[in-house]
């Protein structure tokens, strides 16, 4: 099978592409505003992909955008483009080159701020900032082409994990690498003393998922992918059980708190390996044997103003 991920050399993407390039003929194409580590039997196809080219393949795995919310915040109209007006074109270009399957990469704060303890897929979307917004739109926009290619559409939840583009700007990645380097953790409860909920999925079952779904056009639809959801404060003792460390609460305006529930997903045969207890063993093992290291190029929002990349 030809493949083509977008995105590729990111956070995710550097992990999965090797998986896929395994059993398939794979392109990658990605701005490379991260590095680009990939493996020597993947085509990188160096460009944006707000430009229209030819896809040419069976299958699209669709990783590009502009990550996490304080990166959309930096230039909404580049944002929206990116991941709602970019994502429709090559939808479009995918239908009229007659690619079969595209799986798409949402995130489950599509969701917003719910306060029930099972957030499933039939939920209304309410999201709070341009990011969750632009990935409901990008959703609907590719739900629309289900008729004329298997749209299968993944929201996952918080990422953790080592990856060869490491980001330590993930609630589970920052706290772990916060204890490495200073014996304490911060841990983040709302203005009102609540304390803030995420669901995680560890980064190898969250690309065994995308290489999982590639091999199953007969499942369709819509998908949450967490296995764990864990307060701040559960984080911090948990890495903390792992890493000798000081807890320090302190209270952030942050509205986004939730929960999901991946039955859906479960009951079509998935199945998840890895924890984020894992997940915490393994970022101390890279960083205690140079693999990572705290870098501004860890941080998506920080390497974006650094480097310039919006305007």
């Amino acid at each position: 099978m030809n493949v083509l991920i977008t995105g590729g050399c990111g956070y995710i993407g550097s992990v999965l592409v090797p998986k896929i390039a395994n059993n398939h003929d794979v392109d990658v194409l990605d701005t490379c505003w991260f590095g680009r580590d990939l493996p020597l039997n993947v085509r990188l196809i160096k460009g944006d992909i707000r430009e229209d080219r030819p896809l040419k393949y069976d299958a699209i795995i669709h990783l590009a955008g502009i990550a996490n919310d304080p990166c959309g915040e930096l230039d909404s109209k580049l944002t929206w483009e990116v991941n709602v007006l970019a994502t429709m074109r090559l939808a479009e270009r995918a239908v009229r080159d007659r690619v079969k399957h595209f799986i798409f990469a949402s995130s489950a704060s599509v969701y917003g701020v719910k306060d029930q303890d099972q957030i499933t897929e039939d939920l209304p979307l309410e999201p709070v900032s341009d990011y969750n917004k632009t990935k409901m739109v990008a959703e609907r926009v590719l739900l629309s082409y289900q008729d004329r290619m298997i749209v299968q559409i993944v929201r996952p939840a918080t990422v953790c994990g080592v990856s060869p583009r490491m980001r330590l700007d993930t609630m589970v990645n920052t706290l772990t690498m916060q204890a490495l380097k200073n014996e304490k953790i911060t841990a983040h409860c709302g203005e009102h003393g609540g304390d803030l909920m995420r669901p995680n999925i560890h980064i190898e079952d969250m690309t065994d998922l995308y290489a999982w779904l590639l091999e199953r056009s007969g499942i369709e639809g819509v998908y949450n992918a967490g296995f764990e959801n864990i307060s701040a404060l559960e984080t911090a003792k948990l890495i903390a059980s792992e890493i000798p460390s000081n807890i320090i609460i302190t209270k952030v305006k942050d509205k986004r708190s939730y929960k999901i529930n991946s039955d859906k997903l479960l009951k079509t045969g998935f199945e998840p390996k890895h924890s984020v207890r894992e997940a915490i063993k393994d970022i101390s093992k890279a960083y205690k044997v140079g693999q990572i290291a705290d870098t501004d190029r860890s941080y998506n929002l920080r390497w974006m103003q650094l480097n310039k990349l919006v305007s």
